[in-house]
C-alpha cells in the first residue's frame, strides 16, 4: 500500500481534489493538508510520518515545507506538481492534470 499526501495552501481545492481522485486507486491511501494557518486541515507531523510520498502543488509549497519540516522529510519522496491555484474543487481540467502528473508516481 502506498500512502500519498497532497499539500497545497489552504486545503480547499487542489489537495482535496487530489485526495479524492486517487483514493479510489487500488493500492493507494490518500490524505491532504494545507500549509496556511487557516487551512481546512493544517499539515501535521503525524501526516508526514504516515506518508510514503508527498506531493506539493507549487514550488513555494515545497520551499515552505522544506523549511518548516526538514527533519521530517529526510526519508520522504517529495514531488512538486507545478499546478497553479486557478482551479475549483473537482474541476475536470484539474482532475485530468492531476492524473497526468501524479499517476506516473503511483503506478
Amino acid at each position: 500500500m502506498t500512502r500519498a499526501l497532497f499539500i497545497c495552501s489552504r486545503n480547499r481545492l487542489r489537495s482535496p481534489t487530489a485526495e479524492e481522485v486517487f483514493s479510489s486507486w487500488p493500492g493507494i491511501e490518500t490524505d491532504s493538508a494545507g500549509l496556511a494557518p487557516d487551512a481546512v486541515t493544517v499539515l501535521s507531523i503525524e501526516q508526514l510520518a504516515w506518508a510514503d510520498i508527498v506531493f506539493v502543488m507549487e514550488s513555494a509549497h515545497k520551499a515552505r515545507l522544506s523549511k518548516a519540516f526538514a527533519a521530517h522529510l529526510k526519508s520522504k519522496r517529495l514531488v512538486c506538481l507545478d499546478i497553479p491555484d486557478r482551479y475549483t474543487f473537482m474541476q475536470p481540467e484539474l482532475i485530468a492534470l492531476l492524473e497526468r502528473k501524479v499517476g506516473k508516481f503511483l503506478r
